[in-house]
């Protein structure tokens, strides 16, 4: 069992920064995937990105969506049990509920892949 709460979100200006924080309890973190995932009125959860475990020791790699590649940065701290999403030059239409997400199938970009999830928070991007 994991329980994951993120934090981090708010409003900024297109061109800023910001960072969300997906904090985890529970056993076996550092075995599982975590992504993120965001989410729009009316559409389907959209990966964002992903820590993916490749199932060997403390071995992982990333994994990002087509429109976030060079903008989003995700890392993951098995000591603080956090995995943090540095977003950059954000735009209007990365405006969402972004969630994060442990799991260990695959593919890790859809979220029927996920077994646990948070809350969410909410990312505003004014133009």
């Amino acid at each position: 069992q994991v329980q994951l709460v993120e934090s981090g979100g708010g409003l900024v200006q297109a061109g800023d920064s910001l960072r969300l924080s997906c904090a985890a309890s529970g056993r076996s973190f550092r075995n599982y995937t975590i992504s993120w995932f965001r989410q729009v009125p009316g559409k389907e959860r959209e990966f964002v990105a992903a820590n993916i475990w490749t199932g060997s020791g403390r071995t992982y790699y990333a994994e990002w969506a087509d429109s976030v590649k060079g903008r989003f940065i995700i890392s993951r701290d098995n000591g603080k049990n956090t995995v943090n999403l540095q977003m950059k030059s954000l735009k209007p239409e990365d405006t969402a509920v972004y969630y994060c997400a442990a799991g260990v199938r695959r593919p890790f970009g859809i979220a029927r892949s996920y077994d646990y999830w948070g809350q969410g928070t909410q990312v505003t991007v004014s133009s």
